[in-house]
């Protein structure tokens, strides 16, 4: 993995995050905010973003590429759209990492460090961190509920196939 420093909030970093779907209901502040925890990852093909049973506090939108995630070496699926977030789960209920994630061929990701939040934002600005973390978390409920859906469609398949199965073995 090649990383870059934390990024500065200048404008030019600004505008290229507003062109990430998910982010373009951030105000400039919580963009800047943003910023502030963010690098920008590259990784090679197979190479593993985030490691199943891992605890740590990144935060990823894809900025280029594609990445599947994997459970008990079962490819569940992929992500392939710029400004799709994953590794969201276990900032919301703080348990291990489900999943694993590996970079299909090349791959570029917005990575951020949710765990510097505190440290990097305002002290003072009480109310800017909140709308900053309700915006976040309005994010991941938009991604999961778009995943939650596309789950219960594959459930759906899956049992329609069953009874196809069942039906031909009769």
């Amino acid at each position: 993995m090649k990383e870059t420093k934390y990024l500065k909030d200048n404008i030019e970093n600004i505008q290229k995050l507003m062109r990430i779907p998910a982010l373009r209901n951030f105000e400039l502040d919580n963009l800047s905010n943003l910023l502030r925890l963010s690098k920008i990852r590259k990784y090679k093909d197979g190479e593993v973003i985030i490691k199943e049973g891992d605890t740590d506090p990144w935060l990823y939108f894809l900025l280029d590429g594609e990445v599947k995630i994997v459970k008990n070496e079962h490819e569940i699926s992929r992500i392939k759209r710029m400004g799709e977030i994953f590794g969201e789960m276990r900032l919301i209920d703080k348990q291990d990492r489900s999943a694993s994630v590996v970079s299909v061929n090349e791959s570029m990701c917005l990575a951020v460090n949710t765990g510097a939040g505190d440290r990097i934002m305002s002290e003072d600005n009480r109310e800017e961190r909140l709308d900053f973390l309700l915006l976040l978390y309005r994010i991941f409920a938009e991604y999961l509920s778009a995943r939650l859906r596309l789950a219960n469609d594959e459930l759906i398949k899956a049992k329609e196939d069953i009874e196809y199965y069942k039906s031909k073995l009769k």
